[in-house]
């Protein structure tokens, strides 16, 4: 069975949610798992006979993006985070769909109580400073039992005004100690309003004192022999921890709050950072360093690398596990609003535990794959009979924008693993029109005469394409005088016509070599034809990347001409090439352009001038 290439043997055996992303980068689905192994190890079959188990997957899908939380119900509740914030167009998304319960304590009424509602109802309302809101929680049946726990510990009310102020005596719930009867002036408001502070902490993530009274009563039934009630205070105690779940995926504040959890493993760290926007998480992000430095200290660099170049939004609320060094002369350097918070528990403690578990994952994960990477980039060398192994690989990959605009990218890999810092973007200078060989040579000559110029040359070079594009390739590299590196050409097979063992396999990898006539076909499900795939579709999504932006802010350059609609720019276009060629002609060569006159010619002109 082929591999799909978005599969890797290192995804964690822990509960999570999944996100498939096609070659844009674009999120196109997103799940949730008890075992996040074993649920995408099921998406590569059925049957062991090549086809995955989605037909989606097999066309779409190039990579696969894991999130460790803690316990299933963060998975469901993280699921339905990500669902809204990316709008997979393979997920199901119904109109009339419920959302999770809330519990609502509205401090505007006289003797406030918790309520039940949903997070889309219209009951909720908007937040105001007379409401609070608790949750989301994932078990309405949890929910409504650690309720009837709570109302044991803290005898608030539930029953409606309308009950409330016709009464003339108490209720039973008064008699057995589940109420404390603000109906017939059985507490003072201080008393009461004491009762809902305390249920406030516990519901904010204070639960040792509920759980200690049900520990207690669990224990209490064993030892007298009642295992039928000891059974029953076990449940109650497993559905109080149930509605506490979920709380580090989903804030019940709307404060905009980066976590930073951070893992060490001798002298190398990673910090993976959790961004809450808007009541949710909307991103989540590793960031590996190697260092010796003291936690306070790397998490001051690390903070100052993030934010002080003004490229990332400083958040309100920055939560972190130890306190930085110079922790106030950062507040004052990134902003007045920014609070550096470490939390003993509560919430943010839950969110802060679960970028910690993340970070020693991912981190788990990387060191797995630099112990593989050594055997993988050796594999490499035997298999091009280099002289050393070749632990800086390059990929090149060029993009036409409406078969006019051409881009390209490089992205780099280290001993198998992705280096965004050798990540390069490429204008093409030099082309006139839309022409791959040479945009290849261009911008593969270009990166190793820099290279070669700032001693940062790789040990071997991919570039996307078959014979004639490591042509040029190998030309680039003869005028650039880097002769050290090693050239490959790799390529998909294109399926032969006709039936039978001779038919070539559409996804047949295949390698071209220097002075080699015939390609090298990579095995299936070996570790170095997974290495060439997964370098060369990073490539492709960087460079698609890159051509959207370019074709965006092109085409908005031309939108602005008065006078100049879609069809008249594809005319321009079409004609000229680019929009530099369009810039360098006369009058009369725009104005030759059918549709366009000597009078818009000289607007176009003026425009793109100014421009």
């Amino acid at each position: 069975m082929d591999e799909p290439v978005w599969w890797h043997e290192d995804v964690p055996r822990r509960p999570g949610v999944y996100l498939f992303r096609n070659a844009e980068g674009r999120v196109i689905y997103v799940g949730k798992a008890v075992d996040l192994r074993s649920r995408l190890a099921s998406y590569r079959r059925p049957g062991g006979d090549g086809r995955l188990a989605v037909r989606f997957l097999e066309r779409d899908a190039q990579a696969v993006e894991t999130i460790v939380t803690r316990t299933e119900s963060e998975a469901l509740l993280l699921e339905d985070t990500l669902i809204k914030q990316h709008r997979p167009i393979h997920n199901v998304r119904l109109k009339d769909d419920k959302s999770f319960l809330m519990l609502r304590l509205d401090h505007g009424e006289p003797f406030p109580r918790l309520k039940l509602v949903r997070a889309h109802s219209p009951r909720v309302g908007k937040p105001d400073g007379r409401s609070r809101l608790f949750g989301p929680y994932s078990s309405a049946r949890s929910v409504r039992r650690t309720l009837a726990d709570l109302h044991r510990i803290v005898p608030l009310r539930d029953c409606p005004d309308s009950v409330m102020t016709h009464r003339s005596r108490a209720c039973l719930k008064q008699q057995i100690g589940q109420c404390c009867a603000p109906c017939v002036e059985g507490v003072t408001v201080a008393e009461y309003d004491a009762h809902v502070a305390r249920a406030a902490r516990i519901l904010s993530g204070d639960t040792e004192e509920l759980e200690r009274d049900l520990d207690r009563r669990m224990r209490a039934a064993s030892d007298g022999l009642d295992f039928e009630r000891a059974a029953l205070w076990r449940d109650r105690l497993g559905a109080l921890r149930r509605t506490v779940e979920g709380q580090g995926v989903r804030p019940r504040d709307r404060v905009e709050r980066d976590v930073l959890g951070l893992a060490r493993r001798g002298d190398d760290a990673l910090v993976y950072r959790l961004a809450f926007r808007g009541g949710r998480m909307s991103e989540s992000r590793p960031h590996r360093f190697r260092s010796e430095l003291p936690d306070e200290e790397l998490l001051h660099a690390v903070v100052t690398a993030f934010y002080g170049s003004g490229r990332r939004e400083v958040p309100r609320e920055l939560v972190l596990p130890c306190r930085p060094a110079e922790a106030e002369a950062l507040e004052r350097a990134l902003g007045e609003e920014l609070e550096i918070v470490v939390p003993g528990g509560g919430e943010r403690r839950r969110m802060l535990d679960l970028a910690g578990e993340n970070a020693r994952v991912e981190l788990a994960r990387l060191d797995a794959e630099s112990e593989d990477g050594a055997e993988l980039i050796e594999q490499v060398r035997r298999l091009l009979d280099l002289e050393q192994a070749p632990e800086v690989i390059d990929c090149f990959d060029v993009s036409n924008t409406q078969a006019a605009h051409t881009v390209a990218s490089r992205v780099r890999f280290r001993r198998g693993i992705a280096d965004r810092a050798g990540y390069r973007r490429f204008k093409l200078r030099e082309l006139d029109g839309p022409d791959d060989f040479a945009a290849m040579r261009e911008v593969v000559g270009r990166s190793l005469r820099r290279g070669g110029d700032e001693a940062d040359l790789p040990d071997l070079v991919v570039v996307d394409g078959g014979r004639a594009q490591l042509d040029c390739g190998l030309a680039a590299r003869e005028e650039s005088g880097a002769w050290s590196v090693a050239m490959v050409g790799l390529a998909k097979a294109r399926p032969a016509r006709g039936r039978g063992p001779a038919r070539r396999s559409a996804t047949e990898e295949r390698l071209f070599l220097p002075g080699v006539e015939e390609p090298l076909v990579l095995p299936r499900h070996s570790a170095v034809r997974h290495l060439f795939e997964r370098v060369r579709n990073e490539a492709h999504r960087f460079a698609i990347t890159y051509h959207r932006k370019e074709r965006g802010r092109i085409q908005s350059r031309l939108d602005a001409i008065p006078g100049v609609g879609s069809v008249r720019r594809r005319a321009l276009l079409r004609r000229f090439g680019s929009v530099g060629a369009l810039e360098a002609a006369s009058v009369e060569e725009i104005a030759g352009v059918r549709g366009i006159g000597a009078e818009l010619a000289r607007t176009v002109r003026e425009h793109l001038r100014e421009g």
